[in-house]
C-alpha cells in the first residue's frame, strides 16, 4: 500500500488531524523563506506528541542549508527522516548521510523541461521525490509533474517519492500510473499556507488508497 506523506505541518492539530486521517509521515518545513516555516524546537513538541499517539515517521525539510545546521536541526526538532529540497550536490549528501546514521535521506528533484532521470541514481540517499520546478519556489508549488518521467525516474530507484501538485482529485490516477513508494502533499490540501483542510487531507488519503 502506497505511504502518504502531509507536507507542511506548523501545529499540533493539524498532525493530529493528518495522523487521524491515515498520514504514515509529517513534513514540517525548516526553510526559512517559506510560509510554512517552523523553527525547529516548535516542531519537537509537536513531533513528541504525535509519536507518543502513532507511529508517525517526522520529516524535516531543508534547502541548500550547512550540513552542520542540517544536524543540529535534526538533534533539535527529533526528525527521523530528512528530505533534501534545494541544490544539494551528490557528495553533501553523501557527508550527511554519513554524520545522520540512522536518520533517513531523501533528495528531492524538480523536475525541468531538461531533466534527465538517470540524474536521480547519482545520489546516495535512502529515497527519491520527484517534485515540479517553479524559479523561486520550493516546494508547494500545486504544478503537477509529467507522470512519465516520473514512472521512468522511479524504475532507477530504490525508494520513490511523488510529488507536485497531488489533491483528492488526481492522487488516484498518480498512484495507479507511477506506482510510487510514497505520494507527498502540500498545497492542494490547505486553506492557507500552513493551515490544512481536514476534509482534502482525508479526501486525499481516501483517494491514494482506493486502488
Amino acid at each position: 500500500m502506497v505511504k502518504i506523506k502531509i507536507c507542511g505541518i506548523t501545529n499540533l492539530d493539524d498532525a493530529r488531524m493528518g495522523v487521524e486521517a491515515g498520514a504514515d509521515m509529517l513534513g514540517f518545513n525548516f526553510y526559512r523563506p517559506s510560509p510554512r516555516f517552523i523553527e525547529p524546537d516548535e516542531a519537537r513538541k509537536i513531533i513528541d506528541s504525535v509519536e507518543r499517539e502513532s507511529e508517525v515517521i517526522a520529516v524535516g525539510i531543508f534547502v541548500d542549508e550547512p550540513l552542520e545546521s542540517v544536524i543540529e536541526t535534526v538533534r533539535i526538532s527529533g526528525v527521523a527522516a530528512v528530505q533534501l529540497h534545494g541544490d544539494e550536490s551528490v557528495a553533501y549528501c553523501a557527508e550527511l548521510k554519513s554524520a545522520l546514521n540512522g536518520i533517513t535521506i531523501i533528495k528531492a528533484l524538480r523536475v525541468s523541461g531538461s531533466f534527465q532521470p538517470e540524474t536521480a541514481t547519482s545520489y546516495p540517499v535512502d529515497a527519491i521525490m520527484l517534485d515540479a520546478f517553479h524559479d523561486s519556489l520550493r516546494g508547494g508549488t500545486g504544478k503537477v509533474i509529467d507522470w512519465t518521467i516520473a514512472l521512468q525516474t522511479r524504475e532507477l530507484v530504490p525508494q520513490f517519492f511523488l510529488s507536485g501538485g497531488l489533491s483528492p482529485e488526481n492522487v488516484a490516477e498518480a498512484v495507479a500510473r507511477v506506482q510510487p513508494y510514497a505520494v507527498d502533499a502540500c498545497s492542494r490540501l490547505e486553506l492557507s499556507p500552513g493551515r490544512k483542510d481536514p476534509s482534502r487531507v482525508k479526501a486525499f488519503v481516501r483517494a491514494a488508497r482506493s486502488g
